[in-house]
């Protein structure tokens, strides 16, 4: 009798606690909106990062500096963009209600360089010489026919490893081989001549040099 009204109250109680709960958490989510500007011309700020701090979710401002995100009260909120001091501010967790907008003022962050000095060249001379020994990198273009090169392309090929695409063909061409001499002995490739073919052209090409 007593486990019945045990199980009665542990019944009765849990939904009860969890309607609660539910409420809590109802009542600490909150509709964070507004607009960023700059603090000295109040222009909307486009592109602004509005991250809430310490977890990874977050939004942007729209071009007129404009943004709405789901938090809750109490959180952290972070707004970050190229070229202006971060701000830090805290949704208030005495909000009456589901909603709270913010009007965020950016400062510039001013970022000073070190001084650049230009000089001439002391003669024509020193001018044409470092001219001429000056190394100029390889574009894309240059680049791309180096690594299309025959010896480049070999070596890439003996040393990367195969992708996904390689490594499952390899596999699958295996379980088809043994699929097929499945209950027989396999052929020996000594006696293939066109296995020997194959050995006799890697052996010309140099493939089995000591790189």
């Amino acid at each position: 009798m007593n486990k019945l009204i045990l199980y009665f109250l542990i019944t009765s109680l849990i939904p009860i606690a969890s309607k609660a709960q539910f409420e809590t958490f109802k009542d600490s989510v909150v509709q964070l909106y507004g607009v960023v500007m700059t603090a000295d011309s109040l222009l909307g700020i486009p592109a602004v990062s509005v991250v809430v701090k310490g977890q990874n979710r977050g939004t942007i401002t729209n071009n007129q500096g404009v943004f709405s995100i789901v938090v809750l009260k109490g959180d952290l909120i972070e707004f970050s963009s190229v070229g202006y001091k971060p701000k830090l501010i805290t949704v208030p967790k005495d909000i009456e209600g589901n909603q709270y907008s913010v009007l965020q003022l950016m400062v510039n962050d001013t970022v000073y360089l070190a001084a650049t000095i230009i000089k001439s060249r002391p003669s024509r001379e020193q001018f044409e010489r470092d001219f001429v020994n000056t190394v100029v990198p390889d574009d894309k273009l240059e680049i791309a026919r180096k690594n299309n090169d025959e010896s480049k392309r070999r070596l890439l090929m003996a040393t990367l490893p195969a992708d996904g695409r390689e490594a499952a063909g390899r596999y699958l061409t295996q379980q088809a081989a043994k699929s097929y001499y499945n209950g027989q002995a396999p052929p020996m490739n000594i006696f293939n001549p066109f296995a020997w073919n194959e050995f006799i052209k890697s052996w010309k090409r140099g493939d089995y040099k000591k790189k």
